[in-house]
Order: structure tokens, then sequence, then C-alpha cells
């Protein structure tokens, strides 16, 4: 047996460490090839037009424009880059790559020893985890990005801040197929997108907005505790020899509750309501500034919100499989939530009160304070201590 690997005499776990490349590989590089297989499903992955790129020129330029005076934010001097679903998964899984490896070191045991001493179980599982680790982490990152570059339009479908002067990327062909199935203009749809990622780039690009929910999501995935039994009967009851071997472990594999062993502890659950209180103002000032400047320059931008609506709240648990790990839970109360904080305070002030949000870590409404927009404005207004 090889004394580096304690599984190596056992079948199982050599087919399994032959099916994710264990050793020296790369977890990051077969985590991307991972990713593209599944993004492109055994397709082609399509070239992008080279008229959406030229229209994308055009469009982004002028969705950049309207944001920067809509939000009084900065969006810098990055540009939208028309890219195809490889392109989109080599940099978000590079984009990711800090928050999947944070997921990984919870759940894999440091210290074998210990564990052994508390549980001989606890202890072979320590030991598998550490083995499988790296293969581990390139799947479920795998998998995760490559999903989401079935469906994604640009990069923030789901609201997690990248670097700051990172470039945008859209999924053009993405965006086609979405249009051809809801009969929308590809030009408008384009350009609805465009205004989309420039006003979440706007407001991640606040530093301590970005420092502060890039931090709520490393401390929630971190938060993570592994269980040992969960993950051990799923991978046993895998015949490694069949040709479904693979499908049948991604489907085994389906709920962030086994995939790692991981379970959700009681340390993640006191920090859901602050992290989903600001994902929820997020989006609903997102929802706002859309409105606001996209019903004046789309012609069909009510039809084209509707279909997205539809499209983000009837995702299947698959596709809401990254969400709960991130501890994200984008459902259509979260959207509510944040939307009803922001009519409330457009109307008890007005618009450029909502510029406040981001002027200063302080001003960040608390959860309770989501529900009470009355609140959030009276503490705002009340005189800083010397």
């Amino acid at each position: 047996m090889d004394n580096d690997n304690p599984f190596g005499g056992i079948p199982f776990f050599g087919d399994f460490e032959k099916m994710f490349g264990a050793g020296n590989q790369d977890p990051w590089r077969t985590a991307k090839q991972v990713a593209t297989q599944m993004a492109i499903d055994g397709n082609n992955d399509l070239n992008v037009d080279p008229s959406h790129r030229i229209a994308l020129e055009e469009l982004s330029r002028i969705a950049q424009l309207h944001i920067n005076d809509a939000t009084s934010l900065s969006t810098g001097t990055i540009s939208i880059q028309a890219v195809t679903r490889t392109e989109w998964v080599d940099s978000t899984v590079d984009g990711y790559k800090t928050l999947f490896q944070s997921l990984t070191d919870a759940l894999t045991p440091q210290k074998v020893e210990d564990s052994y001493n508390a549980d001989p179980m606890n202890a072979i599982f320590g030991q598998m985890m550490q083995f499988l680790g790296p293969m581990m982490l390139s799947m479920t990152a795998g998998s995760m990005v490559g999903h989401l570059a079935q469906r994604s339009f640009g990069q923030f479908d789901l609201p997690i801040p990248r670097e700051k002067d990172a470039g945008l990327q859209v999924i053009t062909g993405n965006i086609e197929d979405f249009g051809k199935e809801w009969a929308l203009s590809i030009q408008e749809l384009l350009l609805w997108v465009c205004l989309h990622e420039f006003c979440f780039h706007a407001v991640f690009r606040v530093e301590h907005i970005r420092d502060h929910v890039s931090n709520l999501l490393f401390d929630y995935v971190s938060g993570f505790e592994s269980n040992p039994s969960g993950l051990e009967e799923k991978l046993l009851d895998i015949d490694m020899s069949s040709p479904s071997a693979l499908e049948d472990l991604q489907r085994s594999l389906g709920s962030p509750e086994v995939v790692l062993g991981a379970i959700q502890s009681e340390s993640q659950l006191r920090m859901l309501p602050e992290l989903h209180a600001v994902i929820a103002v997020i989006v609903g000032y997102v929802d706002y500034i859309m409105d606001s400047v996209g019903n004046g320059l789309i012609g069909s931008y009510s039809q084209i919100t509707e279909a997205i609506r539809r499209q983000r709240v009837e995702a299947s648990p698959s596709d809401r499989f990254i969400e709960r790990m991130l501890g994200l839970e984008l459902t259509q109360e979260q959207f509510d939530r944040g939307n009803a904080f922001i009519e409330g305070v457009v109307e008890r002030s007005d618009a450029n009160e909502l510029g406040r949000l981001w002027s200063d870590r302080k001003n960040f409404p608390t959860p309770n304070e989501v529900d009470a927009p009355g609140l959030w404005l009276a503490r705002i207004d009340l005189p800083n201590e010397s």
C-alpha cells in the first residue's frame, strides 16, 4: 500500500482516484475541466457571434453612462466582454477560488490523531477526506460553476463580489437562447444585461461593501462542519465498474448535506440573518435602479424583467445548490424584502437618500432595519457621536 495514501490498496478508492485525478494534479485545473464538460453538455461551445460582440461594445457604453448617472457610483473604466461558456467557466472558477478553498478547508480534518482518540470512525473519515479533499474540491467547484454556466447571463446572476476592477463578462450564447425562448429582442436583452452587470459592479466597487459581503460569505462557508456517515454511505453505494459511475456519483452527491459531508452549524445559523439582510438590500437596490433606468431606455423592459424574474424564482433544486452552499437563498421572498426596504426609504424620503447606503459602512441597515426602513432613516439622521 502507498504510505501516503491509506486507501491505495482498496479498489474503490483507486477507481475514485482515477476518475478525479488525485495526487499532484492541480485541483483548479480539474475543476475547470469538470465545469467545462458540464457547461457544454456534450455539445460544441460555439464562438461568440461577431454581431453580438459589436452590439455589446455600443450597448455597454450606453449602460455604463446611465448606471453612473443613476447611482452616482463609479463603474471605473472597464468594459463588458462577450464570452463563451468555456471562457466564463475559466474566469468564474478563478473568481470563486477562495470561497471553494475555504469550504474545503472547513470540511477537511487537520488532526486525524485527535479524531481517532475520540471516535475510530471519525479517524477513518478524516484520513479519507485528507486524501479525497482535492478531488472533492475539483468536483464540487466544477459541478457548481458548470451548472451556473448553462444558465447565467453575466457575472452577477449570483451577487458574489469579484475583484474591484475585474473585467465583466456575459455569455451571449445563453442570452440569445433565452431571447429566442421568450421571443424577446436580442439587442434589448443585451442592454438589460449590461445595465444589470454594471449596477452590481458599481455597488461592489465600494470597498467597504465588497469587503463586508465577501467576509460574510467566507465566514459562512468556513462554518460548515463534517458529517462522516452521509458521505461514507453514498460513496460505498456506487459501482465504480459501471459505465454510469460518474453520473451516479454526481447524482448521489446532489445536496450540500452530503457533498464533503457538509452539515450546517450553529454558527452559520447565527450568521444567516445578517447575510440575508445584506443581500436583500443589494438586490432590492439593483432592482430599483434597473426599473428607474430601464423603463425609459428599453421598450420591452417589463417583458424582459418578468421573464428573468420567472427564471430566477422558478429554479430547480440543482439551481439552488450553490446558493445553499453559500447561504444566499435567493428566493422571491428575499427579493420582495429588499424591494420593500428600498421602496419604503423612497416613500418616506426620496431616492437621493439611497446613496447614503454606500457612503459609510456604519450606514448599512441592520436586519431589523431592513424590515423597518423608517428606523434606518431615523438612525442615520442622528448626530454623529464625537
